[in-house]
């Protein structure tokens, strides 16, 4: 339970921050879907019980805003980053300079933009459907991602903070992962949601790999845009069969 409370703390505004011990850090990974449907369930949980139930719209806006409170823009800084790295054509030197650069470009604004319009999009569909339950589906499938992205980049990562969560994303924590993240899949969104899901992410989060793979290297903010292709893939899926 702790090490659970960790990773809530650590990725949301559910619990408590605290500083996490270095050795304590990898093990954050093997709750990376818990917490995703533990958030899903908070910020899906006031419109599931009718709060602006005549406006999927604003139902569609307020959860997208929820999202980014609660996690405390946390991804969305990532996606960011690397929005921004990519103008580089993948220099590597260059890439990581403009990675680690706080200021936001262009094609940062754009890439924050661009996902949380589609998110409010995608919200609203579930919304006006009343599929409240496709809504956590989508935080757990974007937190997978991470998990997934972590364990095929754990020989690239560099040193840092996103070295010591990357490295918990061992075989078995990734499997693990992808048992619990489809099972959810099927039970909140439906078989062939969860297949589109999880196919649309895995071309999303391929990319992501080839990217790290020519920049020589990922950190967390691989992870944090790994999360946003995530949820937008879950909703995209949803979309897509329904």
């Amino acid at each position: 339970m702790r090490h659970f409370l960790d990773t809530l703390g650590f990725l949301t505004r559910l619990a408590p921050a605290r500083v996490i011990p270095d050795e304590s850090m990898n093990r954050c990974m093997r709750y990376m879907a818990p917490v995703g449907a533990l958030l899903g369930a908070v910020v899906a949980l006031p419109f599931w019980l009718g709060l602006f139930g005549n406006s999927p719209w604003v139902q569609a806006w307020l959860m997208t805003a929820l999202s980014v409170i609660l996690t405390r823009g946390l991804h969305f800084d990532g996606l960011a980053d690397i929005c921004d790295g990519v103008t580089t054509h993948t220099d590597p030197t260059r890439f990581w300079e403009v990675v680690k650069d706080s200021r936001s470009g262009a094609f940062g604004v754009i890439g924050l933009v661009m996902v949380i319009v589609g998110q409010v999009v995608l919200f609203h569909e579930m919304a006006s459907r009343g599929d409240y339950e496709a809504v956590v589906w989508v935080f757990i499938l974007g937190r997978a991602g991470a998990v997934w992205l972590g364990y095929h980049v754990r020989h690239l990562v560099r040193p840092g903070l996103g070295k010591l969560y990357i490295d918990g994303a061992t075989l078995g924590v990734a499997l693990a992962t992808t048992a619990v993240t489809f099972a959810a899949g099927l039970y909140l969104a439906g078989l062939y949601a969860a297949l589109a899901g999880v196919l649309i992410a895995t071309l999303a989060l391929l990319g992501l790999f080839r990217l790290a793979e020519k920049v020589g290297g990922a950190n967390g903010d691989f992870l944090g845009c790994a999360v946003l292709l995530g949820e937008l893939a879950a909703g995209l899926g949803y979309v897509l069969v329904i």
